[in-house]
């Protein structure tokens, strides 16, 4: 069995633009609920005064920080320069979080416990003790249809490749080919979660509740959903077809051991 070393310090990414009426709660039960992690908040420049709110905490907490962006460029965007200022500042362990109160900072120890055995962990909804609250069926139908989808074209084991409340160790991520990374929105998560599972990393779901926003937009929509159907297919076109190559080679080579000749020779 593989052994891990000890995790190191925690460092929670969430992405933010037009959180006002969440970001200083979430914060606050943040830090109750895993009181030695770090919080970095990355805004992406929200007209509704986000980034202003976040500065008060900053100047009142030295476990939050902030990257304030430039404008709106996507949750895969954010993510992504939170990975690298963490990776940089030297954290053991990033985590995905919501600024919305749909992912639950109290659920945060289970995911870290499951991380101390695994390289990576996802909160899944879908999985046997997961649940969503305040979903209507027809977004829930999207989400079950969107992680089948997923697994019909990569052929993963998971049961919400899609969710995101992820925990990472550093060493995974600097194994992922960040750089590499290109889809923004909902394709973000499958995109890392099948980088894991392609490097041999261990991904392990552990079962949270998730919860529909109370105040605020969602930031979902049709063009995230459709940008996640089709990058995913053509993921799965390419790897599919590397697999048929691969099996071929393998046939080719056993004849040729046999004696059998090619059938266009």
């Amino acid at each position: 069995m593989k052994q891990y070393p000890p995790l190191g310090k925690v460092l929670v990414i969430i992405p933010t633009y037009n959180e006002a009426q969440n970001i200083e709660s979430i914060s606050g039960r943040l830090r109750k609920a895993v009181p030695d992690a770090h919080i970095l908040v990355a805004d992406d420049n929200s007209p509704d005064g986000t980034g202003d709110i976040v500065d008060r905490l900053v100047a009142a907490d030295d476990h939050i920080h902030v990257l304030h962006r430039k404008g709106k460029e996507g949750l895969g965007a954010a993510y992504l320069a939170g990975f690298h200022w963490g990776l940089e500042n030297g954290y053991g362990v990033l985590v995905e979080h919501d600024a919305d109160g749909s992912h639950q900072p109290e659920q945060l120890p289970l995911l870290l416990k499951a991380l101390e055995n695994a390289d990576m962990v996802k909160g899944s909804r879908w999985v046997p003790g997961g649940s969503v609250v305040n979903w209507p069926k027809s977004r829930e139908i999207l989400s079950k249809g969107g992680n089948l989808w997923t697994r019909m074209w990569l052929g993963i084991p998971l049961k919400d490749s899609t969710g995101g409340f992820n925990a990472f160790r550093a060493d995974t991520l600097r194994g992922l080919g960040l750089d590499e990374v290109a889809s923004a929105g909902y394709c973000f998560q499958v995109d890392l979660a099948w980088r894991a599972l392609k490097t041999g990393h261990t991904v392990v779901e552990v079962p949270i509740e998730f919860v529909e926003r109370e105040f605020g937009d969602s930031k979902m929509n049709k063009n995230i959903v459709v940008e996640a159907m089709i990058l995913t297919a053509q993921w799965g076109v390419a790897y599919r077809g590397g697999q048929i190559r691969d099996l071929a080679r393998r046939l080719t080579g056993r004849n040729q051991a046999r004696g059998i000749p090619d059938a266009d020779a």
